[in-house]
């Protein structure tokens, strides 16, 4: 471990230069002691006790008896994939996940199907006939049009990284339907921020979508649970949850959720 050449009872330390040290050291060993982070920093207890506290609340590490574990992975995502990129990611999850969430959709259904590669991998599963479509996607609308769908589009912003319709107009557009079921992606699920994403414009017709559906289904894959994006568009019990995984007990009985296998 780093011994780091500060004078005893050094407290007066620069408390940014403390907490880069801290999560330096934890970058070294993934488990702290107290007694450890105050050596090597020449501070006392009491300073470092607070120093990991304020670091906890920060999301920057995990508080735990007598010292301080390393998080591996953040809860909080900071970076939104194009479409592409995402298309090849956890693909035979999706897959799984986009059969199961077709096999809900019924004769004569009036669905709005959101924008995303979780949601374009249900369409080639999708037989029900007599169908109508409402949605924000691009590549969606020209697939099931070509499936011999009836297909409206949302009108609106193109947003080309997500391929999606988004922005106040698209919003208006779905005042004067009422759906049957609606299928959306998501980038994170947590209790309490609930589904959340990047983008404001895709937060408000999504949120606005799902309020416009009598049934309203999320399809996710293992990578979005206890992950959050900026935004919020719906509470974790406005819709029920499509997933290949096996949900953490936590999510059980916050909402509905069915397995795809």
């Amino acid at each position: 471990m780093i011994l780091y050449t500060y004078k005893k009872g050094s407290d007066n330390m620069l408390t940014e230069k403390r907490y880069e040290k801290i999560l330096e050291m934890l970058n070294e060993k993934s488990v702290l002691t107290v007694k450890e982070i105050t050596q090597a920093l020449r501070s006392s207890d009491a300073t470092t006790r607070r120093d990991l506290q304020a670091l906890d609340n920060m999301g920057k590490l995990k508080k735990v008896h007598g010292g301080a574990a390393k998080i591996e992975n953040s809860s909080f995502i900071k970076k939104e994939e194009d479409i592409i990129t995402r298309e090849n990611i956890n693909k035979e999850e999706k897959d799984k996940i986009g059969k199961k969430a077709a096999s809900l959709i019924e004769e004569n259904d009036f669905i709005y199907l959101d924008a995303g590669t979780s949601t374009g991998a249900m369409i080639k599963y999708i037989t029900a006939k007599n169908v109508t479509f409402v949605t924000n996607g691009l590549y969606h609308a020209l697939t099931l049009s070509k499936m011999g769908y009836k297909v409206f589009i949302t009108s609106g912003e193109a947003r080309e990284i997500t391929g999606s319709v988004v922005g106040s107009e698209a919003v208006k557009s779905l005042v004067k339907y009422n759906f049957t079921k609606g299928f959306f992606g998501t980038n994170g699920i947590d209790i309490k921020a609930g589904y959340t994403t990047y983008a404001e414009k895709e937060a408000l017709i999504k949120g606005a979508a799902i309020k416009k559906g009598k049934e309203a289904f999320i399809l996710s894959d293992d990578s979005k649970f206890n992950k959050i994006a900026p935004i919020t568009f719906a509470n974790i019990k406005d819709a029920v949850i499509i997933t290949s995984s096996d949900v953490n007990n936590s999510f059980k009985g916050k909402t509905k959720i069915l397995e795809a296998k």
